[in-house]
């Protein structure tokens, strides 16, 4: 602006002198006097904690109300990972359950197979029994034919003439 030099400070205090010469060299008409102005330390040091006075309430407020948010958002994130350990357990118990149904049925097809087995066991005995007893029954009679053709050519032989014996 003007040629108007006021002490540069460091945070709050730089920032309200500033504040303070742009303020009074933007509204007065006449720039001449406020090149002459010095602004006091004591004024700005006042001003500045009247401001802090005026607003740190306000800020201490969103600060604590942010803070609750922040303690807040914990508090969810910490429920929304539980909830999701119980989905993920109800989603498992769901897996368990069709492995136990999985299970049950393949269990009722080993039942029925075992069934079979036991069924085609006992046919297979009662077949072989019948096998022996039918070629215990052949060789029988295959020995009846057999020393009936013994009988028969026993006896044709005994038919057969003979010569006679001369005495």
């Amino acid at each position: 602006m003007g040629g108007t030099e006021v002490p540069q400070g460091s945070g709050v205090l730089g920032s309200i002198r500033s504040l303070c010469v742009d303020c009074l060299s933007a509204t007065s008409p006449d720039e001449g006097l406020i090149e002459d102005l010095t602004v006091e330390d004591k004024a700005v040091e006042q001003l500045a904690e009247g401001l802090l006075s005026h607003y740190l309430p306000d800020l201490q407020r969103s600060k604590q109300a942010l803070q609750e948010l922040t303690q807040n958002q914990v508090v969810l994130l910490d429920t929304l990972e539980q909830e999701i350990s119980k989905f993920k357990e109800c989603h498992s118990m769901l897996d368990i359950n069709a492995l136990f149904a999985e299970a049950k049925h393949y269990h009722a097809k080993l039942v029925n197979i075992r069934k079979e087995m036991l069924m085609l066991h006992e046919k297979t005995s009662k077949l072989k029994k019948r096998a022996l007893k039918l070629q215990q029954k052949r060789q029988k009679e295959e020995l009846e034919r057999e020393q009936q053709r013994e009988k028969e050519f026993e006896r044709e032989k005994q038919l057969t003439a003979r010569p006679a014996k001369r005495t």
